[in-house]
Formats: C-alpha cells, structure tokens, sequence
C-alpha cells in the first residue's frame, strides 16, 4: 500500500504541493489528472526523491517503509518503477548491462545467462523492436517511441511493485500507444501492481481502466471519483462545474 499523507512540497523556496493526501491499496490503479502546470509530475519526483523538490512536511511510506528517508537506489529496491514523460538517455551502458546489474542487486546471484537472453528476445519481439537493442545503450539516439518501449523491457525483466507512468503517452503515435497501452494492462494483469498513472489524455485512459481518478488543482487532490470522473473531464474540461465547486468549498 502507498500512504502520501499531508505532503508539502517546494522548489526553489515556491510551493508545488500542499497538504497533498493519497492512499493506493494493492492491485489498485490511481489515475492522477490536473492542467499543465498544476504539479502532477512532483507526485513522481517526490517519490523517488529527487534532490531539486523539497519536502516541507508530510509522509510517504510504502508497505509501511519510509521512502523519504531513502535514497533514490533504495526506493527503486522496493520496487518502485518510472516510466516518465521524456526518458533520460545513458550513454556507454547497454540495456543488457543495467539489467544483468539490477536483477543481481536484487538478488539474482546464479542468473542464468541462456535464459536471460532468452527472455530479452521475445520481450523485443513481443514490443516490437529490434533484439539490437539488447546491446544498445539506454535509450541512447533513440526515437521518443522507442525509449518508451525500451523502458517497458526493461519493466518487463525487473518486474517492479509499484509502477508511475507520469505521461507516457506523450510523443507516441497512434500505433506506439496501442502498443505501451497493451503491454503495461498485460503486465497489470499479470502481477497487479500498485499504479500510478498520471495523464490528461483519454486514449491511454481508454486502454489502462483506472479504479480511482484524482484531480490535481491548487497544490492537492480536489476532487476524487471512480473512471467516471474522468469521462466528466473529457467532456467538460477542467474546468467543469462539480470541479469549481469543490474548489470553491475548499478555499
């Protein structure tokens, strides 16, 4: 279970996140939605404790762990995976080498090296790419499509707990977001994992069912409701009228 509790958050001595509350039960999928700007991605800074975003007070624990007290690496330990908007690009380590390094890291001391390449070659035929990129460095020059579904094999081999997908949609073609959509509800299915999917777009909305939509305004969560809510956005905008009046409840 994910517990944010009463999370204050700034950057540059500027509130992003105020009094920010969020619980994610397990095998539950969280959408978080919000208008540009309004520090949706902060959620998934925060959480794997990026050093530029401050936190003022509040609690995160994940199964019941402090992941504020930890650093990057010891979240990722506990299972925590980002597939965010912009993959970084890691030149001179091929995705064979991180892979083979973090299934060690966590545990993997006898990994069976036949298997193992056995494994990244269907996932690449199942993602539809090359087996070179087996061997080719993270991300390194490739297309915004390709890093997305380089990212995906890489969940796929490490198969995380706890999932933030902060915009992956963003960049993909029609054909590449049936695709990621595809695969990450098939890896939903298989593991059911903790979800947190933070989007504004209804393709990806249509092919990854949220249980619970969360909509983000005024540094916090101002209004909570089922997939339906969701439809209400696409439908009325943002700016629709259940949505002002909760804010205006709350000021």
């Amino acid at each position: 279970m994910l517990q944010i509790k009463n999370l204050t958050v700034k950057v540059l001595d500027k509130i992003i996140l105020e009094d920010f509350n969020l619980e994610i039960k397990d095998g539950e999928i969280h959408a978080l939605m919000g208008q540009n700007g309004a520090g949706k991605s902060t959620i998934a800074k925060v959480i794997l404790r990026d050093k530029n975003y401050e936190v003022v007070s509040g609690s995160i624990l994940l199964n019941g762990q402090d992941l504020l007290s930890m650093t990057t690496t010891e979240v990722a330990r506990c299972g925590v995976f980002l597939v965010g908007q912009n993959p970084i690009e890691i030149a001179g380590v091929s995705n064979a080498e991180m892979l083979r390094t973090t299934l060690t890291d966590q545990g993997e001391n006898n990994l069976n090296i036949l298997e193992f390449n056995k494994k990244l070659t269907s996932l690449c035929e199942k993602l539809e790419i090359p087996t070179s990129f087996i061997h080719r460095d993270i991300n390194y020059n490739m297309s915004g499509g390709e890093k997305k579904k380089n990212e995906l094999l890489h969940m796929w081999m490490l198969t995380p707990s706890f999932l933030i997908l902060d915009e992956i949609d963003s960049g993909l073609d029609v054909d590449a977001l049936k695709l990621v959509g595809n695969s990450i509800q098939e890896y939903i299915e298989t593991y059911h994992p903790i979800v947190l999917l933070i989007t504004h777009q209804k393709a990806l909305l249509d092919r990854i069912k949220p249980d619970h939509v969360h909509i983000l305004n005024h540094k916090k969560i101002i209004q909570s409701g089922d997939a339906s809510l969701a439809e209400k956005v696409f439908k009325e905008g943002f700016s629709g009228a259940s949505i002002i009046d909760r804010v205006s409840l709350d000021a």
